[in-house]
């Protein structure tokens, strides 16, 4: 079966034709602090893809908020807050944080009145403690190393109206999750949710985590960049660690560079490709839109559900 015959593609210059309004109020130096460490993104990227993106998440929202209100008015509710969630995945290192960022700077630029919220999933991992317990913490990212019914019982809070929703934080410098600090969901209008596991079906579930969302992107790139990616990644983690004694990099930032890529690859091969291979390209396929990278992370395809 053809796996791209529930989409319509568009090429970059006629994705961009859609929406060609090249008005910017970013900088490049905006990009550059938003921007994942190892990504690449440009104002020509926010024109041609971005803002035509943006502009047909605000038409499905103000589609939903007007259902929204038909609802209450229907059922005599009035008042209650239920926020519109974007959900975003990809394999790891392929930038769906910098997208994530990205999209909530223009929705707040687009939309001031509007709380506009971002979160990831990777605080929803098991601590590093629990995974060793569990004997899983060579499977870190994987499906069964996230706890999943809280992520779940997060969301069903969130889409129930709930106020001042607090989520646990991770910590890519430590590796694990911050055991005493939380992030304040404060009845966002839009929440965007951003994780390699987002659109993922949890173990003896019936639920999907995109069963929640109103919108869900998936950003893609094929493997093997995603791994040069991930390596590329890793080398400026080693440099950014080499000082800082408490860094999750700090003791490899010290040995022989070669040997501390060759335990990348490994757990690259191990862990990371696997994943994607089984649990996070499946889900490709439940995403809205699709934002296909090819090399120096230029989005050169868009891919959107018919």
């Amino acid at each position: 079966m053809d796996e791209w015959i529930n989409y319509n593609r568009f090429d970059r210059q006629k994705w961009h034709s859609f929406f060609p309004n090249d008005k910017v109020t970013l900088s490049q130096e905006n990009l550059d602090d938003i921007r994942s460490l190892n990504d690449k993104i440009s104002i020509d990227d926010v024109k041609e893809v971005y803002l035509p993106l943006i502009k047909l998440i605000q038409l499905k929202y103000l589609n939903y908020i007007q259902w929204q209100l038909q609802k209450m008015t229907f059922l005599h509710q009035f008042g209650q807050r239920i926020p519109y969630i974007i959900g975003i995945a990809g394999s790891v290192a392929v930038g769906k944080s910098t997208t994530a960022r990205l999209l909530q700077i223009l929705l707040r630029r687009l939309l001031p009145d509007r709380r506009i919220a971002l979160m990831t999933t990777d605080g929803f991992l098991f601590p590093n403690a629990e995974l060793k317990k569990r004997g899983i913490l060579e499977r870190k990212g994987f499906p069964e190393s996230y706890d999943m019914e809280a992520l779940l019982a997060f969301l069903n809070s969130a889409k129930a109206g709930a106020e001042e929703l607090r989520v646990p934080i991770y910590s890519h410098q430590s590796y694990d999750v911050m055991k005493h600090q939380r992030q304040l969901i404060d009845r966002p209008d839009i929440l965007i949710v951003e994780g390699i596991n987002t659109l993922q079906l949890p173990r003896n579930q019936r639920l999907y985590v995109s069963d929640f969302f109103d919108m869900a992107l998936y950003v893609d790139a094929k493997a093997k960049l995603a791994e040069q990616w991930y390596l590329e990644r890793f080398g400026m983690l080693l440099d950014t660690a080499f000082t800082d004694p408490t860094n999750y990099y700090y003791p490899l930032s010290h040995r022989d560079r070669e040997h501390a890529f060759n335990i990348a690859r490994d757990v690259w091969n191990r862990v990371d490709l696997p994943n994607l291979q089984q649990y996070i390209l499946p889900t490709r396929n439940r995403a809205d839109v699709i934002l296909h990278k090819t090399d120096n992370h230029f989005i050169d395809r868009v891919y959107l559900r018919k």
